[in-house]
């Protein structure tokens, strides 16, 4: 009996079968986490793009509206309707606007003033209309939630909160 015994196992030692399921189980946990990695950040590429893209828009319509001065909520509601892929977006946005010479340079806080989801809504930093001539930075800041949280890269971007901060910045001159 231990004869028969010492032969299935020698026999099973030499066998080759299944030896592709062992490299399998090893290696597909990495392309997975490959792949995961790679679809959050194109889709945080895509999101943080298409905000870029909105804000742009919005600021050549405001270049281009001589005379009206659009308020914070305007100007918020119209990169809302041109982000399409940012949920939430009048919730999760928030705008600055700030007044800045020409002449001295741009002078804008490192961070950007981005909405906290678990505080009550804050009110704006800094938004104001200059004046004609007057060289005006807009700042958007979006909070927008990792597709996948438990990726690395989904871990890598988030912040504290484990929520994803895009921001777009941009500069204009008030038309006359």
């Amino acid at each position: 009996m231990t004869r028969r015994a010492w032969d299935n196992i020698l026999r099973f030692r030499r066998s080759e079968e299944g030896s592709l399921v062992v490299e399998f189980v090893i290696l597909f946990p990495l392309y997975l986490a490959f792949i995961l990695c790679a679809v959050e950040y194109a889709l945080v590429t895509v999101k943080q793009s298409m905000l870029e893209r909105s804000v742009d828009l919005v600021v050549r319509d405001i270049r281009l509206g001589t005379g009206s001065g659009p308020t914070h909520d305007q100007i918020k509601e119209a990169i809302c309707e041109q982000t399409l892929v940012i949920d939430d977006c009048s919730n999760n946005l928030q705008l600055e606007m700030i007044r800045q010479s020409a002449f001295t340079g741009v002078t804008l806080p490192a961070e950007p003033d981005c909405t906290d989801r678990s505080e009550e809504a804050k009110p704006v930093r800094e938004f104001t209309n200059g004046p004609p001539n007057e060289l005006m930075i807009l700042r958007a800041c979006a909070i927008v939630d990792p597709v996948f949280p438990t990726s690395s890269m989904g871990r890598a971007l988030a912040n504290d909160d484990g929520l994803i901060a895009l921001s777009a910045t941009t500069a204009f001159v008030q038309e006359p």
